[in-house]
């Protein structure tokens, strides 16, 4: 099966996930409910490009959360780091929810939490305290006397990334050893170390070496500092094995700041007991609600200028959609979530004629970034109907998909109490990655209480470039099981190509596929078999789209 070329469609903003102000207690307008809520589950995914949670602003008089687990939602009723959610049931990040509520119009931001918090009560049962425990964070500390300055306090506060530093060229020394990774060079100006802690992961590539934990400031340093960083971007990018990575642990120290793992005492919200099914919605629910819009508000459709040789997909804040440089074949594939065995009846122009797309979603839509991707990709297929004549059906044919089997399983059995989920890095917080010592393995997922089925499904989300539809789970094992899970990234193959079926299993400069990664690794097999799956047929479709 060909592998799609993966675009990176930019995520969406979600203001309201921010949290800011004190933990708990904050002077917030009296305790209010929702006027009328409508809870569900989320819908299963039809598309790897909508997965984490979205919306969470008041738009009119209407609330709307999507894709939220109950942690999502603790986190904002309570305005705290989801790490600070501990306790309560093994499926807290991994069953997912939609809310959709109706608010008064004066409602403000602050008045949601307890809304929410109201709603959790009422309708999953939700109990949960405060207390104090230590929370596995980063721990920030200094030496006698760091590397930095002093600021003078002008100008902005904050870290930027300059232009990157190049290292070697490949090739440069003939024989040598294989070039150092290049450097990104991070300004920082202005800032304290509390602020410095609290958006650490918000500084370009600094998330692939702390991923979304917690950083504590234990420095015990005061006033503002200015300071450079440089480190390596460890972003899946780097394709030679044994290249030299500057860790951003290495670059702290550099400057006399250190990072390691500790236990915190932090304020957490302790979950006592939440029920799984929320209580029945009230019937008024079923028409309080507008439908989801379906058209974009304006869109302007033209051929792609030839001197262009890119490709580019991005959903932007707002509502934007900005395309370039696609051909209709890649675009139908990307919306419905196709591989090239999935789309019938492609005419020749769909693969080489490229089209230029600027669409916004309506006002109301998307007037505080509330605009998910689903819906995008929803107004995507309306505008090829209606500007390209495009019209399809589906059928089940037989196609090539992925069946997983465990011949020799070598996975541990896991605690059934802990938390369900897999998560991008290693499974504690650790400085020694095996990324930093081979970056081009340039992925490692870490599984916790995961059973065979629920990760076969997954894959086609978190390994998107391999995987385009839910495998077939064959392995016979059942309860969750604890693993890692350290692959290379199809870019990092030599040209960018995975190796054929049966060829040695690693590439020449090191990498491994993510077959072979589950086969040496899990003791699990990835087969492409025929079997029978939806496809899109194309109908009609029009070389020349309607005028704009």
């Amino acid at each position: 099966m060909r592998q799609r070329n993966p675009i990176r469609i930019l995520p969406l903003l979600l203001a309201f996930a921010c949290v800011s102000g004190p933990a708990f207690g904050d002077n917030a307008e009296p305790a209010v409910k929702f006027n009328l809520a409508d809870v569900r589950p989320s819908p299963h995914l039809t598309n790897a490009d909508d997965y984490d949670m979205s919306g969470g602003l008041r738009r009119g008089g209407y609330y709307h959360l999507r894709r939220a687990t109950m942690v999502d939602l603790i986190r904002l009723a309570y305005g705290v780091d989801a790490k600070k959610v501990v306790g309560g049931p093994n499926w807290l990040e991994l069953d997912r929810f939609d809310i959709r509520a109706t608010v008064p119009e004066s409602t403000t931001p602050a008045m949601i939490k307890p809304m929410l918090k109201a709603l959790l009560a009422e309708r999953f049962g939700l109990v949960a305290r405060e207390d104090k425990r230590p929370v596995q964070a980063w721990s920030l500390t200094a030496a006698k006397h760091p590397q930095m300055k002093q600021s003078d306090g002008e100008g902005a506060s904050g870290c930027k990334a300059e232009q990157s530093a190049p290292g070697r060229e490949e090739g440069s020394q003939p024989g040598g050893p294989p070039p150092p990774a290049a450097l990104l060079n991070i300004l920082c100006h202005n800032i304290t170390m509390a602020n410095f802690a609290a958006h650490m992961g918000d500084m370009d590539g600094a998330w692939n070496f702390i991923g979304d934990n917690l950083v504590a400031d234990q420095t015990g340093l005061e006033g503002a500092w200015d300071f450079n960083l440089k480190y390596s971007r460890r972003n899946g990018r780097i394709t030679t094995a044994g290249v030299e990575i500057t860790t951003l642990f290495d670059a702290l120290e550099k400057i006399g700041l250190k990072l390691d793992p500790a236990g915190v005492p932090m304020p957490v919200i302790v979950v006592e007991s939440v029920n799984r099914v929320p209580t029945a919605n009230s019937p008024e629910t079923e028409n309080a609600f507008p439908p989801t819009p379906t058209e974009f508000e304006v869109a302007d459709v033209k051929m792609s200028n030839p001197d262009f040789k890119g490709m580019d997909f991005q959903f932007q804040p707002g509502g934007r959609v900005s395309i370039r440089g696609v051909t209709l074949k890649f675009l139908m594939e990307e919306v419905w979530g196709l591989t090239d065995d999935m789309l019938v009846g492609a005419p020749k122009f769909m693969d080489s004629d490229r089209w230029d797309i600027i669409a916004k979603a309506p006002e109301a839509m998307a007037a505080d970034g509330d605009a998910d991707n689903e819906a995008l990709f929803q107004m995507v297929k309306t505008l090829l109907a209606d500007r390209f004549k495009l019209k399809v059906h589906t059928e089940e044919r037989a196609i090539p998909a992925f069946t997983m089997t465990a011949p020799r399983p070598k996975m541990k059995k896991a605690d059934p109490n802990s938390r369900t989920g897999c998560k991008e890095g290693p499974p504690q917080l650790v400085k020694a990655d095996p990324r930093n010592s081979n970056p081009v393995l340039g992925r490692l997922l870490s599984c916790t209480n995961t059973t065979m089925a629920y990760f076969a499904d997954q894959l086609q989300y978190v390994a998107n470039g391999y995987v385009h539809s839910a495998i077939l789970d064959s392995t016979g094992l059942e309860g969750g099981y604890d693993f890692t899970l350290s692959f290379s990234t199809i870019s990092q193959f030599q040209g960018g190509v995975l190796p054929p079926p049966g060829s040695p299993a690693a590439d020449p400069n090191g990498a491994i596929s993510l077959p072979d990664a589950m086969e040496k690794q899990l003791g699990l097999k990835l087969e492409a078999v025929k079997r029978q799956l939806a496809v899109l047929v194309i109908d009609h479709i029009e070389q020349k789209p309607v005028d704009n």
